[in-house]
């Protein structure tokens, strides 16, 4: 029960000001004395609320943003999963979710019946009490990087069995409590409530969210639409007898897809709740923490048991786990610390539980005693465990050379206009070497000083700075006067040592105007870096697939593995897969640099034997997909005759499709390349059908005439 002592302070300006000075000096203060300030938001709402000093009144306003906070946690937890990995871990994550399930919950029941002398209805509740934990110190484990490391997402995959299993055992306790018996037919209908709100979540939230993106570009209203998709997703958990965060928690998984994590969407989603909600939540969760338990010998002696076996069925199978997948000890206590803390199902079990008269006031304040302590100990053991599991990941990925010698990238993104620049910042931002140093530059080249070209300038590199700034990346703007534009990017290219360069497709203006127009060939001719071509009529993370057609030859190229890489990173951001129709021998070359710098995304592959395997691509790319054309400037060791067909062809069957022309770097430095061969690769054989068979022989004909 709170104090009824009115708080010191109740204006609501004041109240606000109070949260945000502690928002912003606990992180200060704790980082110097190396102590996770997840603890320090928990210890400030402990001092100003209503069992401290009671400074702040624990009033609907903590209430209300406090489950804000924890349904905004959870959703992050979904959404910075890296689904590719959690694929991959979902089978160990199952098993690890049984036994944080299982074990707490027969360690509680038995220590409750033999030692607090409970009864075995109640000694159930309490059980799932224990099985029941908070993803409290995930933003520790994201602040690290560590989210794609095995032990985290078998730790999130356990999360939803533990909180699930607990809330089953807790509908199973209290019909036994109501009615005198299981009821069978309850549970029953529970979990087909459960089967038919993940069917209709499964069903309707890609499709609106695809639908939403494509229609509403603005950051605002995406990221509102986001949010409403969340709280409705919690809502209707709650509403079919679930607790809201699973509800969040799934909705984070199925926009993850949506929601690329170097996009502007993704950093505003990240800056809202780590400086806003999740820090509200955290304090809260001070505030309802009673220090003043302690002093009751009785209580604290029941205190002591609840918290051994809270402690200990969450350590039994992190070490259990540890010894079945053999991970170290830092895996192990990553696990453990994800799982510790105890709060919002806790909480919702005690009430229940109390309400019911079933707990009597000793075991309610052993909760509080329970939930201060993991919440203390979580974070302190998940920070300890995850800086050194970030340098065994590093050294075992191979990125200790990479630190020592960075790859360079310089970026250059040619805008003409205000209307395009968003969207080709945007793609050039997803296609971001986060392991090297990247630069990235936006330019605009005009060849007079009127007021309008001036105007025009400063309108197209402001939104370039702009969209980059919202991803959270620094770009520098170029505002260039030169002869005309082809001369004004070479120049670029030398004096800031550009390495890639993005243009926007030309449209062409009059029937004899060339598909790529005169200064995309003029600049063709003149520089060997590797220049990219973009066209997309649909925002790039509404796109499905990458089809990727790669030429004979292409693998001898200089830049053969830059442009497999940017290719990865794109689709590694978007979360697609990614298929590469290509010759059979350049196969395990473009597998070798995807695995070599551990990109981790679903490929496929198609064995393309001819030019005349070009014409089936126009059958099989869809509206939705991403068509990637790798070309090759003449002369050069891929170059075919046949290549000279290329624009009319493209012109002609893909004039509506999203497409990418990636020209890559020759003549210059080659890196050294390593196959490789991945039995559980999918390749699809590409057996034409006699429809694409008579395609192939028709366009045979019209090529020879």
């Amino acid at each position: 029960m709170l104090p009824c002592a009115q708080a010191l302070v109740t204006e609501p300006v004041q109240i606000f000001f109070i949260v945000l000075a502690i928002i912003l000096f606990a992180p200060l203060l704790l980082n110097k004395l190396k102590i996770p300030h997840i603890i320090g938001m928990i210890v400030a709402g402990v001092v100003i609320g209503p069992y401290g000093f009671n400074v702040l009144d624990n009033d609907s306003s903590f209430a209300i943003f406090g489950q804000v906070g924890l349904l905004y946690l959870m959703f992050l937890a979904g959404l910075e999963i890296d689904m590719y990995h959690l694929r991959l871990n979902l089978k160990r994550g199952l098993i690890f979710g049984v036994l944080t399930l299982l074990i707490p919950l027969a360690l509680g029941i038995f220590t409750s019946v033999y030692l607090l002398g409970l009864d075995w209805t109640t000694s159930m509740l309490l059980g799932a009490m224990y099985a029941s934990h908070t993803l409290l110190s995930y933003p520790v484990a994201a602040r690290f990087g560590i989210t794609r490391s095995p032990a985290v997402l078998i730790a999130i995959v356990g999360t939803i069995i533990a909180v699930i299993g607990a809330l089953l055992v807790l509908a199973a306790t209290v019909s036994i409590r109501q009615e005198g018996y299981f009821n069978v037919g309850a549970i029953g209908l529970l979990m087909a409530r459960l089967a038919v709100w993940v069917g209709a979540l499964l069903y309707l939230y890609p499709r609106l969210t695809r639908a939403f993106f494509k229609k509403y570009s603005d950051k605002v209203t995406q990221y509102v639409f986001v949010l409403s998709l969340v709280f409705l997703a919690a809502c209707t958990a709650q509403l079919i007898g679930l607790e809201p965060v699973l509800g969040a928690f799934f909705a984070g998984l199925l926009l993850n897809r949506y929601v690329p994590v170097g996009s502007s969407l993704m950093a505003s989603i990240e800056f809202v709740g780590n400086a806003l909600f999740i820090p509200y939540f955290l304090i809260s969760v001070g505030m309802m923490i009673n220090v003043r338990v302690f002093g009751d010998t009785g209580t604290l002696a029941v205190a002591a048991v609840m918290l051994a076996v809270a402690i200990a069925g969450k350590w039994l199978p992190a070490f259990i786990a540890q010894k079945i997948y053999r991970f170290d000890g830092y895996s192990r206590n990553v696990m453990f610390g994800l799982t510790a803390a105890h709060t919002a199902v806790a909480l919702a079990v005690v009430s229940v539980g109390y309400r019911l008269d079933m707990f009597d006031e000793r075991i309610l304040n052993s909760t509080i005693a329970v939930i201060l302590v993991t919440c203390a100990i979580a974070p302190i053991i998940t920070a300890t465990a995850a800086g050194r599991l970030k340098v065994k990941m590093l050294d075992e990925d191979g990125n200790d050379d990479a630190l020592k010698h960075p790859r360079i990238n310089n970026t250059l993104i040619a805008v003409a206009n205000p209307v395009t620049t968003g969207a080709l910042v945007e793609m050039a931002v997803l296609m971001r070497n986060a392991r090297g140093r990247h630069s990235f530059y936006a330019l605009h080249v005009r060849n007079d000083n009127s007021a309008a070209s001036k105007t025009l300038s400063r309108n197209s590199l402001d939104t370039a700075r702009k969209t980059a700034a919202s991803a959270d990346i620094t770009l520098k703007t170029l505002d260039r006067y030169d002869l005309n534009t082809v001369t004004g990017v070479l120049n670029a290219i030398e004096e800031r040592d550009i390495t890639e360069i993005i243009f926007g497709m030309h449209r062409r203006a009059t029937v004899i105007d060339s598909f790529f127009g005169s200064k995309v060939e003029q600049l063709l001719r003149s520089t060997n870096k590797m220049l990219m071509i973009v066209r997309c009529f649909i925002p790039v993370n509404t796109v499905t697939r990458v089809v990727v057609w790669v030429p004979a030859g292409a693998q001898y190229e200089t830049g053969f593995s830059r442009w497999v890489r940017a290719i990865s990173r794109l689709t590694r951001q978007i979360g697609c897969r990614v298929i590469f129709c290509s010759p059979a021998d350049a196969q395990p070359l473009i597998r070798g640099v995807i695995y070599a710098e551990n990109y981790g995304i679903r490929c496929e592959f198609r064995t393309t034997e001819s030019w005349d395997d070009f014409i089936v691509m126009s059958n099989r790319v869809l509206d939705d997909d991403l068509f990637v054309v790798i070309g090759a400037r003449a002369q050069s060791v891929s170059y075919h005759a046949e290549m000279a067909e290329l624009p009319a062809f493209l012109q002609r069957y893909f004039a509506h499709n999203n497409l990418m022309m990636i020209y890559p770097e020759q003549f210059g430095e080659a890196t050294a390349l390593t196959s490789f061969t991945d039995p559980l690769a999918s390749d699809i054989a590409a057996t034409a059908s006699p429809v694409i068979t008579r395609l192939r022989n028709r366009w045979r004909r019209a090529v020879s005439k």
